[in-house]
């Protein structure tokens, strides 16, 4: 199986002079927890999450009114080629601990997302659980 046929293609992306405002509307109209930053050529250049938004500015003190993605994104990003296999993606998610990752082509625009839930709705139960399992576990 490849990470195309699991990702979730041509996801919904802000620039990181967005206000965090709309970042967060686009996460509402979505149903979405991740929103990739993304350059005026399309390449990945972070995420926001919306426990970045909690964490970064808001419990922090800041105004998220005065805020743009750039103040709370999450640099540098973690992705996986296009291409890859989704063995490939998922030995990067238990390796680091991540539930999201984000899918590049060869010249590091954005293709999709590929969630830790795409994965387990893949039916590959062994794999799943194995992931699951990865990115959980509390690293000492």
């Amino acid at each position: 199986m490849d990470i195309r046929s699991v990702m979730t293609p041509n996801p919904a992306t802000c620039q990181a002079e967005t206000p965090v405002r709309d970042v967060a509307r686009l996460m509402l109209e979505n149903d979405i927890g991740l929103v990739p930053v993304i350059d005026a050529q399309g390449r990945a250049i972070g995420t926001v999450t919306d426990r970045d938004i909690v964490v970064r500015l808001v419990a922090e003190g800041r105004d998220p009114q005065q805020c743009v993605a750039r103040d709370c994104m999450t640099q540098p990003v973690t992705t996986v080629s296009v291409d890859g296999s989704l063995s490939d993606a998922t030995e990067v998610m238990e390796s680091r601990q991540i539930r999201r990752l984000l899918v590049v082509d060869g010249d590091g625009r954005l293709c999709g997302v590929i969630a830790q839930a795409d994965i387990a709705l893949s039916g590959r139960d062994r794999k799943t659980a194995e992931l699951l399992r990865g990115v959980s576990e509390p690293k000492h």
